[in-house]
């Protein structure tokens, strides 16, 4: 499981979409961008329908990702 606390490009408010993790300053749920990237979309499709998530948002919480992913795989 990823830890988002660390990620600078999310936060979490229980008073803001029931308490999941969004994209700093909206109310875009960080699922929303992993959800449209399996479906097909590219990162400049998700930024253009989604135009309050700035670019290095999307690169910070994909490289947040990926660095939980390689730790739980490397003990």
């Amino acid at each position: 499981m990823t830890d988002w606390e660390l990620c600078k490009a999310v936060e979490r408010n229980p008073g803001k979409l029931g308490g999941a993790w969004v994209f700093q300053g909206t109310r875009v749920p960080v699922s929303a961008l992993f959800e449209n990237l399996r479906d097909g979309a590219t990162v400049e499709q998700f930024l253009e329908w989604f135009p309050g998530v700035e670019k290095w948002m999307v690169e910070a919480a994909l490289e947040h990702e990926v660095k939980a992913l390689t730790a739980s795989t490397h003990p």
